[in-house]
Parts: structure tokens; C-alpha cells; sequence
């Protein structure tokens, strides 16, 4: 009867992997998948304090105070330009390249502002219109949510 009990849990380590993987890939704590009968939970502890403040952006945390200011009124700008998915943001194509935009630059529509990496798919963002980079409000290789807002263009 163990033999049949063995046969019924095996895991297919890659799986296992590939799930991890995603996790890292998208900031994600625990993700699930079901096949029929077998289901495959993969979790992590998340221990970094910014993460809770992103989520969580409260005037009462020392962290979520000093960003809330430059975050709250920018995300409430018209010319925000919000993430369409989670990922990592990057402000030039390369480590050693410069940056797509620079505050102060003039863009056209269309112009590359960065890019998002998810899930190793390079993303381009660009400009939803023409006008002036006024704020750039995320760093190089920062981990940034679905609609967080990236950069403001009056």
C-alpha cells in the first residue's frame, strides 16, 4: 500500500522551479496550480519592509510617509503614466546606457520612457502623448505593481 501512496505524490520538480521562478519574476508570496487531483502550492516569506509600504502606502509608517508626498500627487496628475503590469522597472535599455528620458526632456508620443521586464519579456512603456517629463518616480531595477504610477508628462 505504500507503493501506491508513493506513485500518487510525485512532483515534478521543475514545476517547482518554474513556479519559484515566477514568483521572484512578479513580486508574487505564494502562487497555486491545480492539475485534476494534484494541486502545488509554492510560498515565500516576504521580509522586506518596502514591499509592505508599497502595498500598504500609510501616512503612520515612517517609509510610506516620505514617499506618499511625491507619490499621492503624481498618481492623481493627468499626464501620469501608470504601469500596465507588475514587473521591473528600467530606465535605460542597458546597465550601462542612459536613460530613455531625463526630467525636463521634451517627448513626442510614442518615444520609449522605459521599460518593464516581466516574466524575461523586455515591455517598451511609452508616451500616451507629446509634452515634458516633469517626474520620474521610480529607480533603475525597482519592482513596480500593476497601475503604480512611473513617470508624469505635462
Amino acid at each position: 500500500m505504500s507503493d501506491k501512496n508513493a506513485g500518487s505524490m510525485q512532483v515534478d520538480p521543475a514545476l517547482v522551479r518554474q513556479l519559484a521562478e515566477l514568483l521572484n519574476e512578479t513580486q508574487l508570496t505564494e502562487i497555486e496550480v491545480e492539475d485534476g487531483d494534484r494541486k502545488i502550492r509554492v510560498a515565500r516569506t516576504m521580509t522586506a519592509a518596502p514591499a509592505v509600504a508599497v502595498a500598504a502606502p500609510v501616512a503612520a509608517a515612517p517609509v510610506a510617509a516620505a514617499s506618499a508626498p511625491v507619490a499621492a500627487p503624481a498618481g492623481d496628475h493627468p499626464g501620469t503614466v501608470k504601469s500596465p503590469m507588475v514587473g521591473t522597472a528600467y530606465l535605460a535599455p542597458e546597465p550601462e546606457a542612459a536613460n530613455f528620458v531625463s526630467v525636463g526632456d521634451t517627448i513626442k508620443q510614442g518615444d520609449t520612457l522605459l521599460i518593464i521586464e516581466a516574466m524575461k519579456v523586455m515591455n517598451q512603456i511609452v508616451a500616451p502623448r507629446a509634452g515634458k517629463v516633469t517626474a520620474i518616480l521610480v529607480e533603475s531595477g525597482q519592482p513596480v505593481e500593476f497601475d503604480q504610477p512611473l513617470i508624469v508628462v505635462e
